[in-house]
C-alpha cells in the first residue's frame, strides 16, 4: 500500500495485521480519487471506519487541511498512528479509538462539520443508508458534502435517498464505490 498522489505521494503505508480489516487496494483507491476529482482545496475530513488510515491520508495528501481517523481496533490505531507519521505532518489528524457510534456523538456536541466523509466499513456492518440520515440529523455535513461509500456489491442503494444525490456508483470485483453529495 502507498499513497498515491499528492503532497505524500509515493510514500508506502502499514496494513493493519491480521485479518480484522480489508484494505483499499491502490488501484480501488486511485479508481476512487479519480471519481471525486482527484485533488480538493481544503476542507475537513471524517474517515469513520480508518483501518490503515490510507484513504484519509490520501485525502490530506490531495488538499484536505484536516482528517479525523476513527476506529475501534488497537492494531489499527497503533498502524494509523504509524501511517501518519510517515506525512510529517501529525497536525493534520486527529486519531481517536472508539466505535463508530460514539465518535459521531463527540462529532455533533463538538459542532464539527465535514466536506468530505469516508465510509468503509467492514462489510458485515454496512449500514450505508443508516448513516447517511444520522450524517443530516446530526448537523456534521457542510453542503455540497461527499460521501464516498465502499461496499461489497450485495448492498443495494434505493433510486432516491432523502438529502442526497447519487453522483457515481462504481464497481470493481467484489467492491462496490458509491458517491453521493448532500444536498440538503
Amino acid at each position: 500500500m502507498r499513497i498515491i498522489a499528492g503532497e505524500f505521494g509515493g510514500r508506502r503505508l502499514k496494513a493493519v495485521p491480521g485479518m480484522k480489516t480489508r484494505p483499499t487496494t491502490d488501484k480501488v483507491k486511485e479508481a476512487m480519487f479519480s471519481m471525486l476529482g482527484q485533488f480538493f482545496d481544503g476542507g475537513q475530513a471524517l474517515d469513520l471506519y480508518a483501518g490503515s488510515g490510507g484513504l484519509a491520508i490520501e485525502a490530506v495528501s490531495r488538499g484536505m487541511d484536516h482528517a479525523y481517523l476513527i476506529d475501534r481496533q488497537y492494531a489499527a490505531i497503533q498502524t494509523i498512528q504509524d501511517n501518519v507519521a510517515v506525512t510529517k505532518m501529525p497536525e493534520c489528524f486527529t486519531i481517536w479509538k472508539m466505535p463508530a457510534e460514539k465518535a459521531l456523538l463527540k462529532l455533533a456536541d463538538a459542532k464539527e462539520q465535514f466536506d468530505l466523509i469516508l465510509l468503509d466499513p467492514p462489510y458485515k456492518q454496512q449500514q450505508m443508508l443508516v448513516e447517511l440520515q444520522q450524517f443530516v440529523k446530526m448537523d456534521l455535513l457542510k453542503p455540497g458534502a461527499i460521501i464516498l461509500c465502499e461496499t461489497d456489491t450485495s448492498l443495494t442503494y434505493p433510486e432516491e435517498i432523502p438529502h442526497y444525490t447519487l453522483k457515481r456508483q462504481q464497481n470493481y470485483g467484489i467492491t462496490e464505490v458509491a458517491i453521493f453529495e448532500f444536498i440538503g
